[in-house]
This record gives C-alpha cells, structure tokens and sequence, in this order.
C-alpha cells in the first residue's frame, strides 16, 4: 500500500475515532506531526496528549468494515477526501475557531476555493422568498460567486437549482454522509450538484441526517465563504444560526427586510436590529465583499507560489504598456506585496489565451497548460482588478473597455 494510500486510510480511522472531533483531531495531528503519526503513537503518548481509553482502543484497533466502507465510497468517480493541511483544504475555512479536520467531497474539490457566499432561509418560505432566492442567487453567481447553502428544502434548494441551471457553481454542506440523500425530494437536485458543483460533508459514509449535525454543518457553511445572506427566516430559524456564526468568523452578513406581517421576515428582521447589514440589491453585497475577496485572493496566490514580488518588468504583456504606466486592461495590473502592480510570467501564460468572446475555463485550463487551481486563482484576481469579465457556463474574456 503507497504513502497516500495509507494516510488516507489513516484519516479515515482518525475520523472515525469516538471523541475526536474536528477541532481536537487537527490539534492532534498538529502536536504529533502528521496523520499518520497519529494512529501509530502508543497508548502512553496518546493518553499523555489527553485522549482516552475508547478513543485509543479505536485508533489501534479500527473497524475495519466501515473503514472500507468508507473507502468504497472514495473509489467512486469525483470524490475525495480534503484533509486539513492538504492543498485542497480551503483557506477562509482552515481560519474559523472549530474548522473540520477533513472533508468529504463529491464534485469539484478545486470549488472550495472560489469566493462563496452563503445563501440561506426557511424551509417554509413564501413564493416571494422563493423569487428572491432565485434572483439573488443568479445574481450573485453571474458576478462570480458560488453558492454556497445547505440543500435544505426552500430557500437553500432554490438557490441552488437556479445557479445549476444558470451553469454557474454552486456547493452543498451536508449534515450527514454523502451515501445518504436528505431530504429524499432533493434526489435529482443531488445529483446535479455532484456532478456540476460540489457536495460536501465532515460526516464519514453511514452517518444519517440528525438535529445535532445541522449547527455543525452551518459553521461550514459560512465558513467556507466571504459572506451569508439571509432570504426570509423565521425567529427559530437555523439560518440565524448560519449568520451568527459567519458573524463569529469575521465574515459579512446581510438580510433582506420584508413585511411585517409576514412571519418568515421576523428573522431578518432581528438580524437587522442587531446589525446584520440590510441589503435590497446584488451589488450592495458586492462592494461590501471585495476585501474579503481580494484576501483570498492574496491566499490562492501564495498557496499557488506566484511569485509577483519577484517579477521581472515585461511589457510584452500589452503593446499599450507605457514607461509611465501600464494599461489597465492588462494582467501585468496584479497587486503584489510592495502594493505595486508588476507583472507575472503565468499571468501572461493565461493573458495571451483570453480573448473578447467567453472562453470556457476548461479550455483556458487547456490553453495555458495551468492547473485548474492556478487559472481559478488568476481568473479571481483579474475579475477583482476589472480585467475579465465572468460568462455562464464558466466562461470568461478580457473585459471590453468603454
């Protein structure tokens, strides 16, 4: 068995474990160096570290049917397992104070990395709660956002559907395995997601939907993106929970008022009166999330190793570039750390494949001869810049200047 092969089989062990949530795994793993130095400590180094004896006996001694059961799973098309320190493991997440220790993905891991906002609200909500969903969600995602929600039924559901049918990218945080589908009417929609956007769960292979894994679940949720915006939400609504948390976390959050005989705007409501930003317009969102942005960004840059800082002048970028300055149509306009906009070799690479018409990315990705990784972080940069401009299905183009 390789050295992947056993660390994964590790981690899924790890994850298994009674007592070792999260939080306390990635402490763990930390203090002895790494996952696999984990499941081989002693019991003496491991009791020392403050695990006990169940916890212990289920490191060294697993069940070895739900470990392959989980495996299983694993060997299926589009699915992987993002553990905490892996390259995939996303930024904004690996901040928050309880980030999960690893995550089960089916779908694009390479999207948990792109800018999210957290689109929540009632499972019960009113054909206006429905509409607006919809219209904020295809909004946001046509201006380069994921969606990200909770494939709960209402308000989570339909911003979903409306950005899988737009082409654009949206991501679903489960509260149980990813072999379960709940609720059971959110089948095709499952589906869709797994194979356009991303499922994903803390939850290993078995673990059914229970009222506890929903909180959990919502602090990925907003962990995972800039911002949350509440779409109609009763007073006991989890989606407060979602907006206390991403509150918690440092991200923005916004609520749309509604009237006041209607129950599921009294959420909204509250969340207003305790300072939760009021928002009627996809752009207010906008412009309260660029510095967020531009941080992960920054994050996807120095993960990525572009090395903007040592850039060596190349006016071969664009013709227009000047001894004065540069042309602000040009990828050269990258920020690097002196504040300064310099350019970079790989930025070129990715330039000279844009053109005016929308390119999809995976043809950009072709092109350039990047990762999908890279090209996201790029594209990122340059559509915060004004440089691109983001398409449906994916697709992106220099931006034509007015």
């Amino acid at each position: 068995m390789g050295d992947a092969a056993t660390s994964q089989r590790n981690w899924l062990i790890a994850l298994r474990a009674p007592h070792l949530g999260g939080a306390k795994l990635v402490k763990l793993q930390k203090a002895c160096g790494g996952i696999d130095a984990v499941v081989g400590s002693g019991v003496k180094d491991l009791k020392a570290l403050g695990l006990g004896s169940e916890t212990i006996a289920a490191l060294h001694r697993p069940d070895n049917s739900l470990i392959d059961q989980d495996g299983q799973w694993l060997r299926g098309p589009r699915r992987y397992l993002v553990t905490w320190g892996s390259a995939q493991y996303p930024g904004l997440l690996a901040e928050i104070p309880s980030p999960p220790a690893a995550l089960f993905v089916e779908g694009d891991p390479d999207l948990l990395w792109q800018p999210q906002i957290a689109v929540v609200g009632s499972r019960n909500p009113t054909a206006g709660g429905l509409e607006n969903a919809r219209d904020f969600a295809r909004e946001l995602a046509a201006r380069g956002l994921a969606i990200t929600s909770g494939l709960a039924s209402g308000i989570d559901s339909a911003a979903h559907q409306a950005v899988v049918e737009a082409g654009r990218n949206t991501i679903a945080v489960l509260g149980h395995g990813l072999d379960r589908i709940y609720p059971a009417s959110s089948r095709k929609l499952f589906g869709l997601i797994g194979e356009k956007g991303a499922l994903v769960s803390e939850f290993v292979t078995g673990v059914g939907p229970r009222k506890e894994h929903f909180p959990s679940r919502n602090r990925i949720i907003s962990g995972l993106s800039l911002g949350v915006l509440v779409i109609e939400a009763g007073l006991k609504s989890g989606s407060l929970i979602t907006a206390r948390l991403g509150g918690e976390q440092g991200r923005e959050t916004f609520a749309l008022p509604g009237s006041i005989h209607n129950p599921m705007s009294k959420g909204c409501h509250r969340l207003i009166r305790d300072g939760t930003r009021l928002v009627e317009t996809a752009d207010e969102i906008l412009q309260e999330l660029v510095p967020l942005a531009g941080r992960l960004a920054d994050e996807l840059r120095q993960q990525l190793a572009i090395n903007l800082d040592g850039a060596v002048e190349n006016d071969s970028i664009d013709p227009q570039l000047s001894a004065s300055g540069r042309s602000s149509n040009s990828p050269a306009e990258v920020p690097g750390g002196s504040g300064k906009f310099l350019p970079d070799p790989e930025y070129e690479k990715l330039w000279r494949c844009l053109s005016h018409d929308p390119t999809p990315i995976e043809r950009l990705i072709e092109r350039s001869g990047l990762t999908a990784k890279a090209v996201s972080a790029m594209l990122l940069m340059l559509e915060l810049r004004g440089s691109v401009e983001a398409w449906p299905g994916s697709a992106y183009s220099r931006k034509k200047r007015g």
